[in-house]
């Protein structure tokens, strides 16, 4: 259980996007994070572990055991964890009829936070608002993750020399993104059809991952939020105990020792 003396430093913790299993993973930097930053509650919002790469090649190294056993030892100490299935994951979508859980960590396809603001949030991975998962289009998925992961590899060297060169690390994919009008759109379709869904089944927000932008914002009365990735930005939402929320940007190259930063940078605030 949690210790009595000490409260944890938020409310709520939701991560998404890790793809333990894969190359991109910034496993350290999330336990550099876990360690340092407490909760009552913490979502696993999808794609934790990468089913999809660890079927072509088998990758897991020990910093990704590391992830697992803070994730353990968080819930043995009192956190309330919930591991939300995503589309890399959804092998485990063949287990839920069993109430798969483990040890104190429940699975499931969706959740509702209630938050401390009093408004109910859809907690969702969100690859069934993503039209390229449709089934008749899963081979795009598919090409694209390929093309995604040869930026990765790229991002990867790039960053190597950036290091040397004392220059802070910078995501190319992440730039791609945001310089792309297909890109763009298919950001703004996606988190629209998440509000709209919101709308009618009556839910105040909703928070997901899936296409790794971290995002805060309201769309029509539905307040939209993405809790980002662990591959590219390093970033995770946060609920503090007086209902604020807020996204945290953490240093991927600011890590030395499992030690974080202090300049780990707030990327953004809701009242």
């Amino acid at each position: 259980m949690t210790r009595p003396d000490k409260r944890p430093d938020y409310r709520s913790i939701f991560i998404s996007d890790v793809h333990l299993g894969s190359a991109g993973c910034q496993a350290d930097a999330l336990c550099a994070f876990m360690k340092t930053h407490t909760s009552e509650q913490l979502y696993l919002v999808g794609d934790i572990i990468d089913g999809w790469r660890m079927r072509k090649k088998w990758y897991w190294p020990q910093s990704h055991t590391n992830v697992i056993r803070r994730i353990l030892t968080a819930a043995k100490r009192g956190t309330d964890v919930t591991y939300i299935i995503g589309n890399h994951d959804e092998f485990l979508r063949a287990f839920l009829q069993f109430r798969l859980a483990f040890g104190e960590i429940k699975v499931k396809n969706r959740a509702v936070h209630e938050g401390e603001d009093g408004k109910r949030y859809l907690v969702v991975h969100g690859d069934m608002f993503d039209g390229m998962m449709r089934a008749d289009r899963k081979w795009i998925m598919h090409l694209g993750d390929h093309a995604y992961n040869f930026l990765l590899w790229a991002n990867t060297k790039l960053n190597a020399i950036r290091r040397r060169l004392g220059m802070p690390y910078w995501s190319l994919s992440q730039a791609l993104k945001k310089r792309t009008k297909r890109a763009l759109n298919h950001i703004h379709n996606f988190e629209g059809h998440v509000a709209d869904y919101c709308r009618r089944k009556e839910f105040d927000g909703a928070i997901c991952g899936h296409i790794h932008v971290a995002e805060m914002r309201e769309i029509d009365g539905i307040t939209y939020m993405n809790d980002g990735d662990w591959v590219e930005s390093c970033t995770a939402l946060v609920e503090h105990h007086d209902g604020r929320w807020e996204l945290l940007h953490f240093q991927p190259h600011a890590v030395k020792d499992d030690v974080p930063s202090v300049n780990e940078a707030r990327i953004a605030v809701v009242a």
